[in-house]
This record gives structure tokens, C-alpha cells and sequence, in this order.
């Protein structure tokens, strides 16, 4: 009669148990909402409850973007709309300079180029006689653009600037001479002279009398 008593209070300890472990795992923790976004389904979430008082309950939604735009800005300031190399002497070279100031936001910096529109400078009566390193006419001159990477205004960590022109001779109309390139955005501020551009050249004593130009194009690139 005592075994079977204590069989049955075993019996009822472990019914016991196990409904209060159902119990327990049945009401651990509850859907009592939901996290959403306006008409995006995608992101739904259930907020769960930990059925405890006091207790919590949570939910997150994940993935919500922060945007916006910065415009693209980029300026070249050139100093003249001239370069005059007056009176030229022969085999005295003459020169002249203008200055370029640039400004941009464009990540990876500035490309500016010059390129000649006549490949020469050229005899204003007479576009078959010019002034350059070319010597089909038997006449050996020179004419060359130059550029010197000046003061910058850009406070960028690990800004640089360079110039490929060195005295290169210009004898035609395509080639676009490389006057200042940058690696980083770089300030406007209208006061730094970021290139100094240098147009030179030397006649010989038969390049014919008369008045003698050039157009010069330059071109500003930015690298967005």
C-alpha cells in the first residue's frame, strides 16, 4: 500500500513537471506586435513579448537608408585673355606667362589641358608660314608650352598636384598638352595661383616679317 502511494506521488511529481515545462515553453515569449515600414512589407518584424512581468519587449527593423547628394561644383579661373610676346629677335627667346586657379569637389581631383588650334604660331596674312620645331620650310624656330605646378589651397589629407609640361614643343593641333593635374578636391578661393602656364618661342633670323598668333583651348576635367 506505501509502495503504491509512493509511486502515485512520484507519478503526480512528474506530470507536474512536465506540464509546467509545457507550460513554460508555450508561454516563453509572445508575438504582441509588429515592427513595419509604410507599404514595405519587407521589413516586418515581430515584436516579442518575454512574458514576464516586469518584463520587455522587443522588435527592430533593419535596413532603413540615409541619403542625400552633394552637387558636383568645378571652376578654372584664367588670369588673361592674352599673352603677348611682342617684338620678336632672332635666336632671343621670348616668353610669357598667365595663371590658372582651379576648384573642385571632384573626388579624385582636376585634369587640365592646352591644346593649340593652329599648331603654331601662325603668319596672320600668309596660314602656311608658322613658327614652330618644324623644319619643312628649312627654318628651324621654336614655340613650346610650359607649366609649373604653383601654391594649392586644398586641405585634403594626401592631396597632390603635378605638372607634365616641361618647355614641350607644339607643332600640331591635336595634341592636348597636360597643364595641371590633382588627385583630391581642391578649394576656389580666387587668391592661390594653382598653375603658372608659360608660352615661349624663339624665331630665326629668315622667319618672315609679319604678325604671328595662336589660339590656345584649355580644357578643365573633372574625376568624379
Amino acid at each position: 500500500m506505501t509502495k503504491t502511494k509512493i509511486k502515485k506521488a512520484i507519478a503526480s511529481l512528474g506530470l507536474t513537471a512536465m506540464i509546467a515545462s509545457s507550460f513554460g515553453s508555450a508561454f516563453a515569449a509572445t508575438t504582441i506586435g509588429q515592427a513595419t515600414v509604410t507599404w514595405d512589407a519587407s521589413f516586418d518584424t515581430d515584436i516579442i513579448w518575454d512574458d514576464a512581468f516586469p518584463g520587455n519587449a522587443t522588435g527592430s527593423v533593419s535596413g532603413i537608408k540615409v541619403k542625400a547628394r552633394v552637387l558636383p561644383t568645378i571652376s578654372m579661373v584664367i588670369s588673361a585673355k592674352e599673352i603677348d610676346l611682342g617684338t620678336l629677335n632672332a635666336w632671343i627667346e621670348a616668353s610669357g606667362t598667365l595663371d590658372i586657379e582651379v576648384g573642385t569637389n571632384a573626388a579624385n581631383g582636376v585634369t587640365v589641358t592646352a591644346k593649340s588650334e593652329s599648331g603654331g604660331l601662325t603668319n596672320t596674312s600668309d596660314a602656311t608660314i608658322q613658327i614652330n620645331d618644324l623644319i619643312a620650310d628649312g627654318i628651324a624656330e621654336s614655340y613650346t608650352f610650359a607649366a609649373t605646378a604653383w601654391t594649392h589651397d586644398s586641405t585634403v589629407t594626401g592631396f597632390t598636384q603635378s605638372s607634365d609640361v616641361a618647355a614641350g614643343e607644339v607643332n600640331n593641333t591635336t595634341t592636348e598638352h597636360t597643364v595641371y593635374s590633382t588627385n583630391k578636391p581642391e578649394q576656389t578661393e580666387g587668391t592661390d595661383v594653382d598653375v603658372v602656364f608659360t608660352v615661349a618661342t624663339t624665331a630665326n633670323a629668315q622667319t618672315a616679317a609679319g604678325d604671328y598668333e595662336d589660339d590656345i583651348t584649355f580644357t578643365i576635367t573633372g574625376n568624379f
